[in-house]
């Protein structure tokens, strides 16, 4: 089991990996290629993930139910805008730079995650299904 603090540095490598990849790819948005600026990034982007991000879901669950979860793909993409918009050194143009972005961050996180998890050293018996966890607890 990892210690939670080498947990958070992994999942804020990734982002900063996902956010410079972006910045790589995406013509609208920009960074000054120092490291203060992606830590800035990569600090306030988690923290909207954790704050705004399960308010602005629970605000749009209708819309994002109405577009099949589509809306979510929104969210992300207007949460990366507003942090271009606050962090002195990231600039993201416009709504499209920031929607292709936000899906370069996320398709970023989806393949290191899995990758990193699978070289964990759990990976599921040949037969597909785990085996049965003994525990203490008897559950009712």
């Amino acid at each position: 089991m990892k210690h939670p603090l080498v947990n958070l540095l992994v999942r804020w490598s990734v982002l900063a990996l996902g956010v410079a990849l972006a910045a790589a790819i995406v013509p609208g948005i920009d960074y000054h290629h120092d490291a203060g600026t992606l830590l800035w990034v990569v600090a306030l982007l988690s923290v909207f993930n954790a704050v705004l991000r399960p308010l602005l879901l629970l605000f749009t669950l209708p819309f994002i139910l109405l577009t099949m979860g589509l809306g979510v793909v929104f969210i992300n993409a207007l949460l990366f805008l507003w942090v271009g918009r606050l962090v002195d050194g990231f600039e993201v143009k416009s709504f499209g730079s920031a929607l292709l972005g936000s899906l370069i961050v996320s398709v970023t996180n989806i393949v290191l995650s899995r990758f990193l998890r699978s070289s964990s050293g759990r990976r599921p018996p040949p037969g597909g299904q785990a085996p049965p966890k003994r525990d203490d607890v008897i559950d009712i």
